[in-house]
């Protein structure tokens, strides 16, 4: 860093004071007859008061910089570091609403699905999971690797091109290492062994969602660069959603349904906790999707904008649905088309205009709609609707965003393609990645569910699931009392 008195800055120390002491006696004898001594003590004050915000605006003019001398943009770093603060946000959000949808014997082994998940894959990023990303190709570009990122150890004074500490960069990433794995417990909720879910996150954030984040982010990942300027996922549509959903359904039909699913109905313990969950996942939101654009400009207000008009979207389209459909339009329904709208516009937040993100967020519950019904008319159990919400709204929104972007990124397509590039051929290039991320992830997780119960377990026994997760696991009751549900 370079501040006051380094080389190629002006001192701002005595000759600063110097100056104001000289103009202040001056003006001081000049004045000393015609106005009262108080007067002029007030005069003197002013000036140095003066001075001081020359002294402070000066300061703030000056650039800071790292040690290699790039500039630090101290507003895109605030909102970076703001936006990394706002997802960390969601994974709580995430686990009140898991929580309040699950049995009162299962909540708080349920929302520590969540919480875990804070803890393993933070650390797991740190030591390889930022390397593994955003790493150079090794392995025909399976996946990415950088000695100076192993444990982060080589970026303790980089700042990135974006003109943020490289540090603030890999925690937003690793934030979204942190969220997806926990949105696979909404699938196999109320029925999976904490130990055998320990050992599938760690291995599903190793295996799955590393590989897929370097193939799709990294500047030299083969879906970044497929087509004129890549497969388009802004925030997360197949990294973080498809991937979560269609790894959630394979881990579900897997473990096979719940105890006495569906002839036992189970009633959510708390739609208020999951009311506030779906709530704080909205806010965390914004940081997920305009924090993606790694600025503090135009792209993000436009990313921000199409959160918001997507949410939005998708809550009313899905409780008009639901009073169609059946007479009743229910704060479940409206928190799950919340949670619709948000997943479609996660990949395409950043080249949709605002009548695109309406359109993204009625579509998107329209039809995670009709693959909820589908699932009760199949008899598979996602508990919450992982792959409802997730999987398919992540499909959805990779797809359905082509026939919705900006004309100003179809014209960049074309010149980056020499000359054309058509709506056509960018669905051929989202439908191909749309395509990889649910073949790579049910592939490697349906291995890696085998391999797991076979160690360890994944199942939890059917005296675990009676007595239920909380007290098995964890020895504790989140309501203070025992109940059969």
């Amino acid at each position: 860093m370079q501040w006051l008195g380094s080389p190629g800055i002006p001192s701002l120390k005595k000759p600063c004071w110097n100056l104001v002491s000289q103009e202040s006696h001056r003006l001081t004898k000049h004045c000393r007859g015609f106005v009262s001594p108080l007067f002029l003590r007030l005069f003197k004050i002013l000036a140095v008061f003066h001075s001081y915000k020359s002294i402070l605006a000066a300061v703030a003019a000056i650039p800071v910089l790292g040690s290699d001398g790039t500039p630090i943009d101290t507003g895109i770093t605030a909102w970076m570091l703001t936006s990394t603060t706002l997802v960390l946000l969601m994974v709580p959000g995430l686990a009140m609403f898991y929580g309040g949808l699950v049995g009162t014997k299962n909540v708080l082994g349920t929302m520590m699905h969540s919480f875990v998940a804070m803890g393993i894959m933070a650390v797991l990023w740190v030591v390889v999971g930022y390397s593994m990303s955003f790493g150079q190709n090794i392995l025909g570009g399976w996946i990415g690797w950088n000695k100076d990122y192993f444990l982060l150890k080589g970026i303790d004074e980089t700042i990135t091109p974006a003109g943020i500490p490289e540090y603030v960069f890999s925690m937003f990433q690793g934030k979204f290492a942190i969220i997806t794995p926990a949105l696979i417990a909404g699938a196999i909720a109320e029925r999976v062994s904490f130990k055998g879910y320990i050992a599938f996150i760690a291995l599903w954030g190793l295996l799955v969602y590393n590989p897929l984040c370097h193939w799709v982010w990294a500047s030299d990942g083969f879906l970044f660069n497929m087509g004129a300027m890549g497969a388009i996922d802004f925030a997360g549509g197949t990294v973080v959603h498809i991937a979560s959903g269609v790894s959630g359904l394979i881990a579900a039909l897997y473990l096979g349904a719940r105890r006495g699913h569906p002839k036992i109905a189970a009633a959510p313990s708390n739609l208020v906790m999951t009311m506030i969950g779906a709530g704080l996942l909205w806010v965390g939101w914004f940081g997920f999707n305009a924090g993606s654009s790694v600025s503090s400009g135009l792209l993000t207000a436009q990313a921000l904008t199409a959160t918001q008009v997507a949410a939005a979207s998708g809550a009313m389209a899905w409780i008009l649905i639901e009073a169609i459909h059946q007479g009743k339009s229910t704060a479940l329904g409206f928190a799950s088309g919340i949670l619709a709208g948000l997943v479609a516009v996660t990949p395409a937040a950043g080249v949709v205009q605002p009548w695109g993100a309406i359109l993204l967020g009625f579509g998107a519950s329209l039809i995670c709609y009709f693959a909820i019904m589908m699932k009760n008319k199949l008899g598979y159990d996602d508990s919450l609707d992982a792959f409802g919400i997730h999987g398919i709204g992540g499909i959805t929104g990779s797809l359905l965003l082509v026939f919705l972007i900006r004309k100003s990124w179809m014209q960049a397509a074309a010149e980056a393609a020499g000359g054309t590039w058509s709506v056509w051929q960018q669905f051929g290039v989202q439908l191909a990645a749309v395509g990889i991320a649910i073949a790579y992830a049910a592939g490697v997780t349906l291995i890696l569910v085998w391999i797991i119960n076979k160690v360890v377990g994944f199942r939890a026994s059917t005296e675990a699931e009676m007595q239920g997760l909380d007290y098995t696991y964890h020895g504790e009751q989140g309501y203070g009392m025992l109940n059969p549900r």
